[in-house]
This record gives C-alpha cells, sequence and structure tokens, in this order.
C-alpha cells in the first residue's frame, strides 16, 4: 500500500481528496493536517510515500514546506492558484492539480506517480462491499439503481435486490465512483446511468420515481448538460 497525507487548510479540500484516495485501492491515508507543523510531524512518525499539498498554507506556504525538508516524499500539489506551477515543478513534483480536482484529473496523477515509481497501475474497482445482517455482500456499481438514506441505514436499491446497510450517505459517496453518482436530494442518490427521464422535481430511474431536492437542482442542471453532449 501507498501511505499518504493531505496538506490542507481547507476542510472541504481536503474531503474531496479524501474520497478520492478511498476510490483507489492502492492508496492508504494516514493522516489529514491541516497546517505544516502537523504534517512535519507526521512525516517524523512515518515514512510516507506520497503527500498531497496545497500551496497556500498559512505562515509557511507548502512550496516552502517542502524546501525546507531534507528528504521530502513524492508530493502533487493541490492548489487553486496556477502561477506556482513552474516552482512545483523545479521542486520535481509529480504533478501540480489546479481545484476543483475531479477524480479523473486525480486518477491521471497517481498513475504518474506510479510508473514513476515503477508500480503496477491498478485498476479501479467496479464494485463495493457492504454488509447486510452480519454478512458481507458484494455490489456492483452498475448494478446500483440508487440508494436511499434511512436515518443511519442505507438502502441500496439494485437490478436484482434491495439491501439494508447500517451506512450514513457520506460514507457510501466515498465509496463510489465519482461522476456516476449523482446526489439529487437529502436521502437520495443516483446511478446516472439507469436514468429514463429528469423532470423539474422528480427523476426517472427505471421505474422508480426519486424526488429532486432544492438544495441538490445546481447537480442536476450539470446532469442535464451533460446529458445533452
Amino acid at each position: 500500500m501507498i501511505k499518504c497525507i493531505i496538506v490542507d487548510d481547507e476542510p472541504l479540500a481536503q474531503q474531496i481528496v479524501e474520497r478520492y484516495i478511498h476510490k483507489m485501492g492502492m492508496l492508504m491515508l494516514i493522516q489529514k493536517c491541516s497546517h505544516v507543523i502537523e504534517a512535519f510531524n507526521a512525516l517524523q512518525r512515518q515514512d510516507i510515500d506520497l503527500m498531497f499539498l496545497d500551496i497556500k498554507m498559512p505562515v509557511i506556504s507548502g512550496i516552502e514546506f517542502i524546501q525546507s525538508l531534507e528528504k521530502p516524499p513524492a508530493v502533487i500539489f493541490t492548489t487553486a492558484f496556477s502561477e506556482h506551477a513552474l516552482d512545483a515543478f523545479e521542486l520535481d513534483a509529480v504533478d501540480y492539480l489546479l481545484k476543483p480536482i475531479t477524480f479523473s484529473r486525480f486518477k491521471r496523477s497517481v498513475e504518474k506517480f506510479l510508473k514513476q515509481t515503477g508500480l503496477p497501475v491498478m485498476p479501479e474497482k467496479k464494485y463495493l462491499y457492504i454488509k447486510v445482517a452480519g454478512t458481507l455482500v458484494k455490489i456492483f456499481h452498475a448494478d446500483i439503481l440508487y440508494a436511499e438514506s434511512l436515518k443511519d441505514y442505507i438502502r441500496i436499491v439494485t437490478i436484482k435486490e434491495n439491501l439494508v446497510t447500517h451506512m450514513t450517505m457520506k460514507s457510501l459517496i466515498s465509496l463510489l465512483p465519482a461522476g456516476a453518482f449523482v446526489r439529487v436530494h437529502r436521502s437520495f442518490l443516483i446511478h446516472s446511468k439507469h436514468i429514463r427521464s429528469i423532470g423539474r422535481k422528480e427523476i426517472s430511474i427505471n421505474e422508480h420515481i426519486i424526488p429532486v431536492g432544492d438544495n441538490y437542482r445546481s447537480n442536476i442542471i450539470e446532469l442535464e448538460q451533460r446529458e445533452k453532449k
């Protein structure tokens, strides 16, 4: 496993990179760091193979932090600013990701790191395991129609069956491929592959009618634009 840390003072940015790390089977997240002091301590405690590092950080920038390390790990910069790209590559950075970071772009960066280190590029997982009544059940992503939040549980509706597991919607999203699944309501996540029609207040998934929440309208607009292409 490739041991990673995230160094970013923005909680949302941390969450996005963490979700992407969990999708890549060969990456293991060791720690999320909100400033470089935390990152320095993490590097002292154990060997880290890869660091996802923001540039605009409090007190010390990400670039200054790398320059201060005698033996830094491999680095993929994650930043909202393009003007530091040259400085980053002069430090032999693996890659330079501009926010907002998509999963496909993140995956290419990790694959670049794997090629540089001679490690095999592992395919993205096409399935997940959930625990149902104490038993692990394998579900292929392509078979999922939608998921519904039921307080502390999730009901996953597939082509063949309905499964209920003790899990949060956030945890489920972290296990699924970005882009294929869309949050359309506080309680509903759908697989875009199975959409039959899109309305203003509801979406048809095969024979199922899924409500659209007002707070997720932008996701629907983006989805409609993708479907038109």
